[in-house]
């Protein structure tokens, strides 16, 4: 098992994971990202519109603080 770490980045606010979670590797730890991006954008009906959308990501690092994925996409809600 290998502990992985799950930085948050959210337009211009970043939230570095300090814990981290241990896991098989770095296909468990893909899916954890897609999961923290799905729980984020449960909470996007409270932002202000915005024509351009939101960048949002999860950067994942390994216990040595090395870069290992980066999981993005752009939320755009239009009305």
């Amino acid at each position: 098992m290998s502990r992985y770490y799950f930085d948050i980045r959210d337009g211009e606010d970043f939230t570095k994971d300090d814990e981290g979670i241990e896991l098989p590797g770095i296909a468990d730890a893909q899916l954890e990202a897609a999961a923290a991006l799905a729980e984020i954008c449960k909470d996007f009906h409270t932002k202000d519109p915005n024509p351009l959308g939101y960048p949002l990501s999860v950067e994942v690092r390994d216990s040595n603080g090395r870069p290992m994925l980066e999981l993005a996409f752009r939320f755009v809600a239009r009305h």
